[in-house]
C-alpha cells in the first residue's frame, strides 16, 4: 500500500489556496497514493471535506494536525476517526499563541466544505506554537485516540534535530524524515547520518501546494482489507496501521 501521512491544504497560512481537500485527495489518488492523511497547521477543520473525497476516491484517510509544540517542533497527530481529530484540533487551536492572522502578510486560513465553499476563516495564526510540550503531546494525543509521528526530522528547521540538536525519545509510533536515511544537516554531504534511536522510518510529501502531492510518499505492508475491518467506507484501525510501521526499516 502506498501511503502518505503529511499533507496540508488552502487552511493551513503557507499553503496554496488552490490545494483544497478535493483537489489533495484527486491528485493523491490520480498518482496511486491509497492511504492519505490531512494534516494542516494546528487544526482539523478541513478534514470532513477531505473525508467525503478521500472516501469517495477509494482512498482510505486519516485525520489530524501537524502540531507547532512550545519547542517549535513540528509534530504529526494521526486519528482514524473524523470526530476526535475534530475534537482534538479544537483543543491545539484553543491553546495556540492567540496571535492575529494577518492575510496578506501570513497566508489566508480558509476552511471549505466539500463543494469547495468557503466556510470560515480562522483568526489565530496557524503556524505558532501551540501551549503544549513535547512530554505532553503524546498523552494528550492518546487521551484522545490518535498516535504522534515527528515530522521531516531531518530539516534544518522546525524538526527534533533542529530544535533539540538529536533526536529524543517519546512515544513515537515513526520518524518522518525528507530522505531515508536522515543526514543531520540536510544538504550537506559530509554530514553525519541521524542517530534515529531505533524507531521506525517514513517519508512524507509535505504538500503545501498541488505539485507537491504525492512527491514523497512511502510503502507499507498492508492490504486495504486488513487495514479496514469492517469493509469499505469504514474507518481504519489505528493499532493496525502501527503494527504496519513497525515494520519500516529503521
Amino acid at each position: 500500500m502506498l501511503a502518505d501521512l503529511h499533507n496540508h491544504s488552502c487552511l493551513s497560512p503557507c499553503g496554496s489556496l488552490d490545494l483544497s481537500p478535493q483537489i489533495l485527495a484527486e491528485t493523491a489518488a490520480a498518482k496511486g497514493v491509497e492511504l492519505l492523511a490531512l494534516t494542516d497547521h494546528n487544526t482539523s477543520l478541513n478534514c470532513p471535506a477531505f473525508a467525503v473525497h478521500a472516501k469517495r476516491l477509494g482512498i482510505i484517510p486519516f485525520f489530524g494536525a501537524e502540531v507547532t509544540t512550545m519547542e517549535e517542533v513540528h509534530i504529526l497527530v494521526l486519528f482514524s476517526a473524523l470526530d476526535p481529530a475534530l475534537a482534538f484540533g479544537d483543543y491545539i487551536y484553543s491553546i495556540i499563541t492567540p496571535f492575529p492572522n494577518n492575510p496578506e502578510k501570513t497566508g489566508d486560513q480558509v476552511y471549505v466544505d466539500e463543494n469547495e465553499n468557503i466556510e470560515g476563516e480562522l483568526e489565530y495564526y496557524l503556524s505558532s506554537a501551540a501551549q503544549i510540550g513535547l512530554d505532553e503531546l503524546g498523552p494528550k494525543a492518546a487521551e484522545y485516540g490518535g498516535i504522534v509521528i515527528p515530522a521531516h526530522v531531518d530539516r534544518p528547521a522546525f524538526s527534533l534535530s533542529s530544535q533539540l540538536g538529536a533526536i529524543v525519545k517519546g512515544p513515537w509510533s515513526a520518524l518522518e524524515c525528507v530522505r531515508i536515511p536522515p543526514l543531520l544537516e540536510m544538504g550537506n554531504p559530509s554530514s553525519p547520518l541521524l542517530d534515529t534511536l531505533g524507531f521506525p522510518l517514513i517519508s512524507g510529501s509535505d504538500a503545501h501546494y498541488t505539485e507537491h502531492v504525492g512527491r514523497r510518499p512511502f510503502q507499507l505492508d498492508l492490504t486495504a482489507e486488513e487495514l479496514l475491518p469492517n469493509g469499505p467506507g469504514s474507518d481504519a484501525d489505528l493499532a493496525v496501521l502501527q503494527k504496519a510501521l513497525e515494520k519500516r526499516p529503521r
